[in-house]
């Protein structure tokens, strides 16, 4: 019988890893950016003949190559991060808030609301004031509209925050028809371009650089919030098991309305940032599936803040490198696509083995 065990026992075992140091797992996320770049080295020559050194020569003179080129990166790494930031309190107490595309742009929408109706009422400062609490509450009350139906209803938050999407989708387009500029355009255009009501000051000649600076003081504020603050150790709690939380004497529909409002809120700084700081007009395309992209710079950080200024730099590097080799190399844009999915799946990829390790069967004589 023993035999028969032995015989039947499998070539390899997938186990649970115990916490790694970070440099270890530093290391394994290196390995795997290394293996895909030999990948995508071997796809580029198959597919192209082209190069591959200059292929990624000319992604690093898209991202870094001009000044601009380095403002523009920044500025969409800091939106990017802006909403990872809002969704990260979410999904660390495991509520997976996929509407955060909606919520940028409901946040969005009032601020350009208060830039069209106020912007010829109040000063600039208190027209920029009144934008901020507008947008500040209307993506909180975004986000808090799935969040109580979970509470009192226990609904499938996943399907509620995305269809909610979709609802803030249109009303962009609604009031896009109702305020489009010249008539019959379907389109809002630039708001108050010849007073600049309500557009962002720009600081030391940098137009992203308010927005930068905004979107790193979150980034510390949020990472301060979640480590240290007791509704930072309530979200881990409820995370980790509400079972657990209601036994500690938590209120858990109390936590998930509270946080929900958060992430909403922080989106609706970010719509804020995209309109005010950055586009000064809305339209359906504003947050531009940063919605979605950031559930995966939140999920490869961790939920780590600080972390996440890195997965989101990865992120907006490739984009703005995969346009490059687009232009430069006369390419459509799905290869530069198939060269960005193939890195992203090689650093989803390593995930697993910084939790999980393969252990190989032993022989009978080591086993003696």
């Amino acid at each position: 019988m023993s035999e028969a065990k032995k015989q039947h026992e499998p070539l390899l075992h997938i186990v649970k890893r115990d916490a790694l140091p970070w440099y270890h797992s530093l290391a394994i996320r290196a390995i795997a950016v290394v293996l895909a770049l030999v990948v995508c080295a071997v796809v580029t020559m198959l597919l192209t003949g082209e190069n591959p050194i200059k292929v990624y020569a000319t992604m690093v003179d898209g991202a870094f190559g001009t000044s601009r080129r380095v403002w523009n990166l920044m500025q969409s790494l800091a939106m990017l991060l802006c909403v990872g930031l809002a969704l990260t309190p979410a999904f660390k107490m495991r509520f997976w808030n996929i509407g955060g595309e909606g919520q940028v742009l409901v946040g969005g929408l009032a601020t350009a609301a208060c830039m069209i109706l106020f912007g010829d009422k109040l000063p600039n400062g208190v027209l920029i004031l009144t934008m901020i609490v507008a947008s500040i509450a209307a993506g909180g009350l975004w986000a808090l509209i799935p969040a109580i139906f979970k509470a009192k209803f226990n609904t499938n938050e996943t399907l509620f925050t995305l269809m909610m999407n979709y609802v803030g989708i249109q009303l962009v387009a609604y009031f896009s028809r109702v305020w489009e500029m010249p008539k019959g355009s379907g389109t809002i255009g630039i708001i108050n371009p010849s007073t600049e009501a309500g557009w962002f000051p720009v600081l030391f000649n940098q137009k992203y650089l308010l927005n930068i600076l905004i979107v790193f003081a979150i980034t510390i504020a949020m990472h301060i919030y979640l480590k240290y603050s007791k509704h930072g150790y309530e979200i881990a709690v409820v995370g980790e098991s509400v079972n657990t939380a209601k036994y500690a004497g938590i209120n858990v529909n109390k936590v998930i309305i509270r946080t929900m409002l958060l992430s909403g809120a922080v989106c609706g700084i970010a719509g804020l940032l995209l309109v005010g700081g950055t586009s000064h007009t809305i339209t359906t395309a504003t947050a531009d599936g940063r919605g979605f992209t950031a559930i995966m710079v939140s999920w490869l950080a961790r939920f780590n803040p600080i972390v996440m200024i890195v997965t989101a730099f990865i992120l907006v590097f490739l984009d703005a490198g995969a346009q490059q080799i687009a232009t430069v190399f006369s390419l459509n844009e799905s290869f530069s696509d198939i060269l960005t999915g193939i890195i992203l799946f090689f650093i989803i990829g390593s995930d697993f083995f910084v939790n999980y390790e393969l252990k190989f069967r032993k022989s009978h004589k080591e086993v003696k």
